[in-house]
């Protein structure tokens, strides 16, 4: 890993030390982010880092950097630790202050930490994966990108264990979204994904992915679909930063689409590719 920021400092990860009564370390009381990396280069970062800023503020926690001094600050890390392909992890916590639920009522100075993670990239799209459906038992502001991600935990180690890559969580029969992406539908050649609302975090994937879909007239629709809906659509496929796009063929243990990659999900992990060469260059 190199070198991290730690409040706006370039440090060695040994310097670093974490304040038993930080609010983050008790509470989970914070937001972070994942920004992927190719060839160097930081890829939809605005988007990332406007949405970093409006969680803070859905939990009326205040930012100590503007979006372009965290910018600056993650292209020099980038460049430290001479990064090519991976991530950018940050995190965001209310700071230290004596243990109390309620907010500090003296002033308490946020902490702020980023650190870099490698994540080869190939450019070739990835093969179907098979995925398990659980009850989403998380709280109901799923649109703050919080660190309080127990439920998530949770719903994928049910998924590891079942022996699935995903696990696909829906509140009394309508999928919400999976343990740590959206999930998306196609029928009769029609993208459907949930709304953007509470329930589901508004991936940033499936904001690109959305804009693809205009952009190339792919007919799509965010509206919410159930379980049953998912287990008879043509194609099920779940994005985020990590994954990007890739489609789900088997679902607790019943093929999707004879269980091959559909039609709409190869054009859009082949249009996502595009879009990565478009805004970082040419990754091959």
């Amino acid at each position: 890993m190199g070198k991290i920021i730690f409040n706006g400092d370039l440090k060695s990860r040994s310097e670093v030390k974490v304040d038993i009564e930080d609010r983050g370390y008790q509470f989970g009381d914070g937001v972070y982010e994942v920004i992927r990396v190719y060839n160097g280069e930081l890829f939809t970062e605005d988007m990332h880092l406007n949405r970093l800023i409006d969680s803070a503020k859905l939990i009326q926690m205040k930012v100590p950097f503007t979006i372009a001094e965290i910018k600056n600050r993650m292209k020099e890390l980038i460049a430290e630790n001479q990064l090519k392909d991976g991530i950018v992890y940050m995190q965001l916590t209310r700071g230290v202050s004596a243990r109390t639920h309620s907010f500090p009522t003296a002033e308490v100075e946020p902490a702020f930490v980023a650190y870099t993670k490698e994540m080869p990239y190939t450019g070739k799209m990835k093969p179907g994966v098979n995925a398990f459906t659980t009850d989403d038992i998380r709280w109901l502001r799923c649109n703050i990108k919080s660190l309080n991600l127990l439920g998530n935990i949770m719903a994928k180690q049910q998924a590891v264990e079942a022996g699935c890559d995903e696990a696909i969580q829906h509140r009394d029969g309508t999928v919400t979204e999976g343990s740590s992406s959206n999930v998306s539908i196609v029928v009769d050649g029609q993208l459907k994904t949930h709304p953007a609302t509470n329930l589901i975090l508004n991936g940033i994937t499936r904001q690109v992915m959305l804009k693809l879909c205009a952009d190339h007239g792919i007919p799509y629709v965010e509206e919410a679909f159930t379980v049953e809906d998912m287990m008879a659509a043509d194609e099920v496929l779940y994005t985020s930063t990590s994954v990007e796009v890739t489609p789900i063929i088997n679902i607790d243990g019943q093929s999707i689409a004879a269980g091959e990659p559909g039609p709409i999900t190869q054009r859009l992990q082949k249009l996502f590719s595009e879009e990565i060469e478009k805004q970082c260059g040419s990754v091959k």
